[in-house]
């Protein structure tokens, strides 16, 4: 009526501009991650499955290893659990990988991305959906198992400021990975073979690494690798924010950037990791649903 009172009178009348290419792929992936998010309340044993192992890990590391071994000479516990967290925290991030692919699997064996190649929405969206939603069910086992960690005795060393600092770093991480399971999604067959193919390559990665020893103990091949491993320089970062280096812990013991640099280095490989694995699972998504 509006319209029609104000032609008129002779007012010209703008037709509606239509969204850009970012504004409606920015809208199109949050109405996504929100079907994703809802999906998780109703079925609440994702999320809390997704709690019990992080738990598991905080308690048996810290009360079945704390006192055997030893951080720069020292067999304290106190000091194990200060090393610990962060690696805990960097291996839950990174863990989520797995259910991310299991998701993606399971909606293309549902025929669910059939269902969204018929909507006018960006391509990308689906996929960039499914990995914010991730991210926000990460986020709240990061709040649980920090919780978790102050009761067994964790402890910051930083203002409030560094130590948020060192949550995004991590949280950077887990969304980076989650794309690398977004790809592991589209290519397997089943969601079963999504879970397996998205932790098969996670404990190397997680093990060979400073998380859960310090890297001067390993053979001098390995500790190149682990200096170089992106999870090593998130876990060192998490630390270096959190306070939690070990005085008597050298940095790096094969003089790796990485290591000597570890908040930007993490961030760098973050970034990478997103934009490589983001445009191989795109890619994929539109041959896979072509």
């Amino acid at each position: 009526m509006t319209t029609v009172t104000e032609a008129a009178e002779g007012v010209p009348v703008r037709p509606p501009q239509p969204r850009s290419g970012v504004s409606r792929s920015i809208r199109d992936s949050l109405v996504v991650a929100r079907r994703n998010l809802i999906r998780m309340t109703r079925i609440p044993e994702i999320v809390l499955f997704g709690l019990i192992q992080p738990i598991m890990f905080v308690v048996l590391f810290t009360y079945v290893f704390g006192g055997s071994i030893s951080i720069g000479g020292s067999t304290d516990p106190k000091l194990y659990k200060e090393f610990l967290m962060a690696g805990i925290f960097a291996q839950t991030v990174t863990f989520a990988t797995a259910g991310a692919g299991a998701g993606i699997a399971d909606d293309m064996h549902k025929g669910l991305i059939d269902r969204f190649r018929s909507l006018p929405m960006a391509r990308g969206a689906v996929l960039t959906g499914r990995t914010l939603a991730d991210l926000v069910q990460t986020s709240l086992t990061i709040v649980v198992l920090a919780g978790v960690a102050l009761l067994v005795g964790w402890r910051t060393h930083e203002n409030i400021g560094m130590v948020i600092c060192g949550f995004l770093l991590l949280l950077l991480l887990g969304y980076a990975f989650s794309w690398i399971g977004a790809l592991i999604g589209l290519t397997v067959r089943t969601p079963e073979a999504a879970t397996s193919g998205g932790l098969i390559w996670l404990f190397p990665l997680t093990f060979i690494s400073n998380a859960f020893v310090p890297v001067n103990g390993m053979p001098a091949f390995l500790q190149h690798i682990a200096e170089w491993n992106p999870f090593s320089a998130t876990v060192a970062g998490a630390r270096e924010l959190f306070g939690n280096t070990m005085p008597n812990v050298p940095k790096s013991v094969t003089g790796a950037w990485p290591m000597e640099h570890p908040v930007v280095a993490s961030v760098i490989w973050s970034l990478v990791i997103i934009a490589v694995f983001r445009t191989l699972a795109v890619r994929k998504y539109r041959s896979a649903a072509a």
